[in-house]
């Protein structure tokens, strides 16, 4: 029996997806971070960004405190004064300290 492939519609192949963006490591020094962050925590309120004015939910509230950016401050700093020292280039340095994941090769030189 033979089927009729006139009547099927054919869908457009899917355009090429862009290729997957690296993930960047947002990471200040934690002296830094936290003039700004006790700031909002004193006034329960966004500063900054879209949700200005608008008073911190429970998780902004946890960020704020500091510790669930404190890994990844952390590891940020090292890594950039590693490099630093390495290759005495802050462009380098910084493009490390801010890679995550496997395209990070040789310990976050690259």
């Amino acid at each position: 029996m033979a089927r009729n492939n006139a009547n099927r519609t054919t869908a457009a192949p899917a355009a090429a997806e862009p290729a997957e963006q690296p993930r960047i490591r947002k990471w200040l020094r934690p002296s830094k971070r936290a003039k700004g962050y006790a700031e909002e925590r004193k006034e329960n309120r966004h500063k900054r960004g879209d949700k200005k004015g608008e008073e911190l939910d429970a998780y902004n509230q946890g960020l704020r405190s500091g510790y669930l950016l404190c890994q990844s401050d952390h590891a940020g700093s090292y890594i950039y004064d590693k490099v630093l020292a390495e290759t005495k280039d802050k462009d380098k340095a910084a493009a490390a300290s801010q890679s995550i994941g496997q395209h990070r090769k040789n310990g976050g030189n690259q």
